[in-house]
């Protein structure tokens, strides 16, 4: 019987990389053969997203407000969010995304390493070996 592992990933852009550990859910794993993948960042207050071609729908742990660091799925447009402190529809200090999000997981590193992160950058996504 195989156990419920968690995947590593690798996201990179022109001037860092962080990597993230993925929950063992149905959209980490549908995230995950899609990868490798290259997109464009954009920037929403202290938020980095971009597309990934991928198309799941909502889980039913779909959540909002979620912590600086959380790797979530925003099914309404098909991207990646990681949040590392407020956006522009925040209440105070807390990370609220755009509408509820699939959490796939946690960053591993600074969340704050995705402040160097520019709008339009390319951002590369892969999988780490085990």
């Amino acid at each position: 019987m195989q156990t419920p592992t968690s995947v590593q990933i690798l996201i990179s852009w022109p001037t860092g990389h962080l990597t993230a550990s993925l929950d063992d859910t149905p959209t980490s794993q549908a995230l995950a053969a899609a990868l490798p993948l290259v997109s464009t960042a954009r920037t929403w207050g202290a938020e980095v997203y971009f597309d990934t071609g991928v198309s799941v729908s909502r889980e039913t742990g779909a959540r909002e407000v979620v912590e600086p660091g959380t790797v979530a799925f925003w099914t309404d447009g098909d991207a990646l969010a990681l949040p590392y402190g407020p956006t522009p529809i925040s209440q105070g200090d807390e990370c609220r995304l755009a509408s509820p999000c699939n959490v796939l997981g946690r960053l591993d590193g600074d969340p704050g390493l995705l402040a160097t992160v520019r709008d339009g950058d390319p951002v590369r996504v892969e999988l780490l070996d085990a």
